[in-house]
């Protein structure tokens, strides 16, 4: 499922338009990073948990040449599942809402 995919589902389960879904998903996306780029992490109960975790600098190795090289530290963004969201995906059923 891409994007274009995405969109289809939510103007059809929400009985809006395509343009509308994807201004509402453009706007949720938006939401998720700016949050995370603040340093912030973005929950949505029962669904899952949304946050930076700090990636330490490291030393790796070049596959070609076996040559050790720097790693930067860096932030990435990680998601956790909630406990409903797991529950639905191991039982096939739909996630209720909140």
């Amino acid at each position: 499922m891409n994007k274009a995919d995405v969109i289809d589902v939510i103007a059809e389960e929400a009985d809006i338009s395509k343009a509308a879904a994807t201004a509402a998903l453009s706007a949720f996306l938006d939401c998720v990073v700016s949050t995370l780029k603040k340093g912030d992490s973005l929950s949505l109960v029962g669904f899952g948990a949304f946050a930076v975790k700090n990636r330490a600098a490291r030393v790796g190795r070049n596959p070609q040449t076996g040559e050790p090289i720097e790693i930067k530290a860096a932030n990435v963004p990680g998601f956790k599942a909630g406990k409903a969201f797991k529950d639905a995906v191991n039982s096939g059923t739909v996630v209720e809402e909140a």
